[in-house]
């Protein structure tokens, strides 16, 4: 359905599978993918929760027994200790950090907070903080 609809060949349907992280198994994950390749899926992004990526790397073993596939996707914020290398090597095309910005924005936040706050001034944050022309040029012109 969501392939018909695409308008733009820029668009990219990637098919998220949760089996492993539902402890439905590997089997499921498997049986998931090919289906979402033959649904017309650009890729496929294998899910787990698990601290270490053996799992990852038993479906990626797996899949690449697949006749046809599409790029392989993971998000390792569980099992942070891989490295892209790895991965690659094992299939995955492409590694999305999905929250490890969010995850370290926050204690700088709160750095700046608590430093206004004991200071009574923003003078003593500006040290964690790039400078206003810098943050500027950040903003697009229109």
């Amino acid at each position: 359905m969501g392939k018909k609809a695409q308008v733009e060949t820029d668009f990219m349907i990637i098919a998220r599978i949760e089996s492993l992280i539902l402890k439905k198994g590997m089997r499921d994950a498997l049986k998931r993918a090919d289906a979402y390749i033959k649904a017309g899926a650009d890729g496929i992004l294998i899910h787990s929760k698990e601290k270490k990526p053996d799992e990852i790397f038993e479906f990626c073993r797996e899949y690449a027994k697949f006749g046809y596939k599409v790029p392989l996707v993971v998000v390792p914020s569980t099992y942070s200790n891989v490295k892209e290398e790895d991965l690659m090597k094992a299939g995955v095309r492409m590694v999305i950090y999905a929250n490890q910005f969010i995850r370290s924005a926050y204690p700088a936040m709160k750095q700046v907070a608590e430093s206004i706050l004991k200071n009574g001034r923003a003078l003593e944050a500006d040290k964690f903080c790039i400078p206003i022309e810098e943050a500027i040029k950040l903003i697009p012109s229109v």
